[in-house]
């Protein structure tokens, strides 16, 4: 019997996961110490601090509008902070392809460390320069990295698992991107390092991940798939296979590989702009961008980035702790979806999570306009997010990411993964920039924009959206190059009826 969850192959998921653990560290890191980094951004700019604000005699018009400017000044830094996370990967979604065929996979991910690197020390070292610059700045950085290693890490996790354990392995992804999350909440608690004199320790942690990542990484085989179908090399493929899996005959994965590498050289590799312009492709790829818009603009960065200021608004005494509380039934959800996606369906759990979210960002706005009339209405609020988190890791979280694989063939697959991507980064920055200024506008109506998008989305899905649960590749391209034809046939045939009548 074949030995395949080697410990060769567990050492080399795990190493690349570390990457996902990055990744979900840059979008929870910013959250629990917001208002003391504000506080260090009013310093170096010479603002007077919000405490000498609330203890200030009553301003004159002039000095009111100075200090409003100023309030407009630190919110706009501190958008910045969070939004341009996503900016650098909206750059890098784009090389993904790039990186992991230049040099490899695994090389691959060893250079990408050294962003990161580079970004955490930017952050590190934030209080000895401009820390809003350098906060800034190496969020950017840290972006930039985590856009390249959400592509590149499912892409070698994907490549090396066993046909058996695909699936279960590649949830490590997200997995790794949720308990990164958690993580940096925790370390984000007052006592730890969320506080005046750690908080730039808490930002520039990562490195440690980018550090134990780059010791393992140089023990972990390089992708068979990569060194047969793209280099072409036989005998390191085999070998890269024996470490992967154990001592045992290969031929059967490497007729696998072989089958593989001849449909690639029969179908041509589709770039972005062809993508975008084929006729052939142009369902599929609108079903993968509405996906990966329905998962952003379904509000729950909204909820990652800024969630201890909306528990503050609900009245939570302590609302980094309710936050901690989100990131725990983020994780526990996700290992749920793992079961549930290959059970009840990709479609099926996407309606059941975008609806349910809808219905519960409806309960968060009531909770919010009604919880100073009520007191018990601050429960609901909180309730309605805890839920919220919860449908978002039952469908729209994870399916998105690898839904688009399944719609496309091999040709035009890494170009729509590349899109797909740019779609995702670029709603990601979207809605951490602007939410602020929303929030401000709409206050505690501002959940009234997701429930209408929400709506929408579960109506496309619901509409659109194919079961592509148990179908092959090839099965699910025929759902979409079967209608084209069969338009074409429908006319072809009333033609022929006409043509037919008129004779007779």
């Amino acid at each position: 019997m074949e030995k395949q969850l080697t410990g060769t192959l567990v050492l080399a998921v795990c190493a690349a996961a570390l990457g996902s653990l990055q990744y979900g560290y840059g979008i929870g890191v910013i959250n629990a110490p917001q208002k003391v980094i504000e506080q260090h951004y009013a310093r170096a700019l010479g603002f007077p601090e919000p405490d000498e604000h609330a203890n200030a005699t009553l301003p004159s018009d002039e000095d009111d509008e100075e200090v409003q400017a100023q309030k407009s000044a630190l919110i706009m830094y501190w958008s910045l902070s969070v939004a341009m996370f996503p900016v650098g990967g909206i750059v890098s979604s784009f090389l993904v392809g790039f990186v992991a065929d230049f040099r490899g996979r695994v090389k691959g991910m060893l250079v990408m460390n050294l962003v990161s690197l580079a970004a955490s020390l930017l952050m590190g070292l934030a209080k000895l320069g401009s820390p809003h610059v350098m906060v800034i700045t190496g969020r950017t950085i840290m972006g930039f990295y985590c856009g390249l290693s959400s592509g590149l890490v499912p892409m070698y996790i994907g490549e090396i698992a066993p046909v058996k354990y695909r699936g279960a392995l590649g949830t490590l992804h997200q997995l790794g991107v949720v308990t990164g999350i958690l993580i940096s909440q925790i370390l984000g608690l007052d006592f730890l390092l969320g506080n005046d004199e750690m908080w730039h320790v808490l930002l520039g942690l990562s490195g440690v991940i980018t550090v134990l990542q780059s010791l393992l990484l140089p023990f972990c085989p390089e992708s068979p798939r990569y060194l047969y179908i793209k280099l072409g090399k036989k005998e390191e493929a085999c070998r890269s296979l024996k470490r992967l899996k154990g001592e045992y005959d290969t031929s059967k994965d490497m007729a696998e590989m072989q089958k593989e590498k001849e449909e690639a050289m029969k179908e041509a590799r589709v770039s972005i702009w062809r993508l975008l312009r084929a006729q052939q492709y142009r369902q599929q790829l609108f079903l993968a961008l509405m996906l990966h818009l329905s998962q952003q603009f379904s509000g729950i960065n909204a909820i990652f980035y800024y969630s201890t200021a909306i528990f503050h608004s609900a009245g939570v005494a302590q609302p980094v702790y309710a936050t901690i509380g989100v990131g725990v039934v983020n994780t526990i959800f996700t290992l749920l979806s793992v079961v549930l996606v290959d059970r009840a369906g990709r479609r099926t759990l996407m309606l059941i999570g975008l609806g349910g979210m809808c219905c519960c960002a409806v309960g968060m706005t009531v909770g919010l306009v009604y919880q100073n009339t009520y007191s018990w209405m601050s429960y609901l609020s909180m309730t309605a997010i805890f839920l919220f988190v919860s449908f978002f890791e039952i469908g729209p979280g994870p399916i998105p990411w690898f839904i688009v694989a399944e719609l496309f063939s091999q040709g035009p697959r890494p170009a729509a993964i590349a899109l797909a991507g740019f779609c995702n980064w670029t709603s990601n920055f979207m809605v951490g920039m602007f939410f602020p200024y929303i929030e401000q506008l709409c206050k505690m109506y501002v959940f009234i924009i997701f429930v209408v998008l929400l709506f929408g989305f579960t109506v496309f899905t619901c509409l659109r959206v194919p079961e592509t649960k148990g179908k092959t590749f090839k099965e699910i391209a025929a759902l979409f190059q079967k209608k084209l034809p069969a338009e074409r046939s429908m006319v072809e045939t009333e033609l022929q009826q006409l043509k037919g009548t008129s004779e007779a």
